[in-house]
């Protein structure tokens, strides 16, 4: 299984040593997106605008990849403070419909820039 590098402009770019996202023949694993703006390099202020922007960010890896967030398997939200939680998942209701991915959702110490959310995904590519 070879694997492929998936990288798109309309998300930012990697922060370090690490792809936007990497693809065998059936599965895309993205790495994790923070509420970055791509046209500024600016973190969005605010959890709820963090965890919008980290959504089209994610949205954006995920459509380079000729998918959308309907054929995402398996999410992974971590939150600088899990308090975020309800508003953050209001949010992903905006991306998401059932049915919906699984789910992990948990308080990290710290998020790379300061970020208050970020989000990580594994999608089905299988035609």
């Amino acid at each position: 299984m070879a694997k492929r590098i998936i990288s798109t402009q309309e998300a930012p770019a990697a922060l370090g040593f690490y792809s936007q996202a990497t693809a065998t023949d059936t599965t895309l694993y993205c790495s994790g997106q923070i509420g970055i703006r791509p046209d500024t390099g600016e973190l969005e202020h605010g959890v709820e605008a963090q965890a919008r922007q980290a959504f089209r960010n994610l949205e954006a890896v995920i459509a380079e990849a000729d998918r959308s967030t309907a054929q995402v398997m398996k999410l992974t939200i971590f939150l600088a403070s899990i308090d975020d939680f309800a508003v953050v998942n209001r949010v992903m209701g905006e991306f998401f419909e059932a049915p919906y991915p699984a789910r992990s959702c948990l308080a990290v110490a710290a998020l790379p820039k300061g970020a208050l959310v970020e989000v990580e995904a594994i999608v089905d590519l299988a035609p």
